[in-house]
């Protein structure tokens, strides 16, 4: 099957929706599918399967910044890239940002299935409600990594969603050799950004471990002034990593720190976390409930909150038991979410609308976590009745 990933977002800029294009690509490549990603690129592309649609802008949307492609010379080569090729399936991913993703819904006549990762308010969708309402009638089926994001693409679109949770490459991560360290080391990874809550962690430090190694990675708005305000020689400043130190550093850490304040529709560096056998201390928000199981798989805290913060990681440090109950809860749980379940999830969605055939019951599997019980949208040129319930 050949097989289009459209990504709206840089790939030369980590994000959670670069990573799920490139591993579902990868992995659908693995299994002998002709996947191609078609997304911006700021410098050379990181796969050779990958069709480089131009350089990005920074777009400030969600309390962050997106890189995006929205300009004439990226809608030439989304046209090229999709005239050129002959896809069976095109699949689009946050397909109403201003980009690839949109110029692909109106351009292809292949069939589109579409993946919304956005959680929370999404002004574009306000201020072009009627374009977007239009231009989402061509999506044959309608996906959302979590209930969310599925929330927030029907407050603006209408309609129903099949809840196709996120996955991991959780092997890269379990397989990874430790990053040296000495001492109990603590990590925190994402946009230095309010929303991330790095601050909050900043902020915990006078309460935590005299001897704990706090490494921070990424880099953001944020960056130039917690710098100059938190010198705390217990924090390494990492700036931006690749995915292969990322592996390495969680494999060594004890603790993976993640103090959002909320914004989040799913959570996939929990489970990158999880797999790689690290406790994880994360905000108590909807989002990262669909990741991780409290007290199973990681502890929660009270969101915004340095005392609280700090409480949780000092019990994951010093309750060997609990430490050693919340790292097998949580092997378990990235096994669950991997790349490749999620794979063979997509690949049955391809062949049923390629197909043209109305949703299968049989295709939902009990012990799946790739949307459960939940409800099918959109329908393949009026061959589907919209609203149709796939039950377990």
């Amino acid at each position: 099957m050949r097989i289009a990933q459209v990504c709206p977002y840089s790939l030369s800029v980590p994000g959670g929706v670069q990573q799920q294009v490139l591993g579902l690509a990868r992995v659908l490549r693995k299994m002998g599918h002709e996947a191609r990603v078609l997304a911006p690129c700021d410098g050379p592309p990181p796969e050779p399967w990958v069709t480089p649609l131009g350089r990005s802008l920074p777009y400030a949307t969600n309390g962050s910044v997106a890189p995006i492609a929205p300009d004439p010379a990226c809608v030439l080569r989304t046209l090229r890239a999709l005239r050129d090729e002959t896809f069976d399936i095109v699949h689009l991913h946050e397909p109403l940002v201003p980009g690839p993703s949109a110029f692909a819904l109106l351009m292809t006549e292949a069939p589109i299935i579409a993946t919304f990762h956005r959680s929370g308010f999404a002004e574009e969708y306000e201020s072009l409600r009627p374009l977007v309402r239009w231009g989402s009638s061509n999506i044959d089926l309608r996906c959302a990594v979590s209930r969310e994001a599925a929330t927030t693409a029907h407050e603006a679109l209408g309609g129903e969603y099949e809840i196709v949770f996120n996955g991991i490459e959780a092997e890269r991560f379990s397989e990874a050799e430790p990053w040296a360290t000495t001492g109990p080391t603590l990590l925190f990874i994402g946009r230095h950004e309010p929303r991330k809550g790095l601050e909050v962690l900043l902020r915990a430090l006078p309460d935590l471990p005299a001897d704990l190694r706090v490494w921070v990675a990424g880099l953001g708005p944020q960056t130039v002034e917690l710098k100059s305000k938190y010198t705390d020689s217990r924090i390494e400043w990492l700036g931006s990593i690749s995915d292969y130190e990322l592996a390495r550093r969680l494999r060594a850490a004890d603790v993976l720190c993640a103090p959002s304040l909320g914004g989040e529709s799913f959570g996939i560096v929990l489970l990158e976390g999880m797999a790689a056998e690290t406790v994880v201390v994360a905000s108590d928000i909807p989002g990262y409930h669909n990741a991780a199981r409290a007290n199973i798989d990681a502890l929660f805290v009270e969101p915004d909150n340095p005392i609280a913060l700090a409480a949780g990681v000092r019990r994951v440090l010093d309750d060997d038991t609990l430490r050693a109950q919340l790292i097998a809860g949580g092997r378990e749980r990235a096994q669950a979410f991997s790349m490749r379940a999620l794979a063979e999830r997509y690949l049955e969605l391809y062949e049923l609308v390629g197909s043209g055939a109305a949703p299968l019951a049989s295709l939902r599997r009990p012990s799946d976590p790739f949307g459960r019980g939940l409800r099918w949208v959109g329908w393949r040129r009026g061959a589907v009745r919209p609203g149709t319930t796939l039950r377990p």
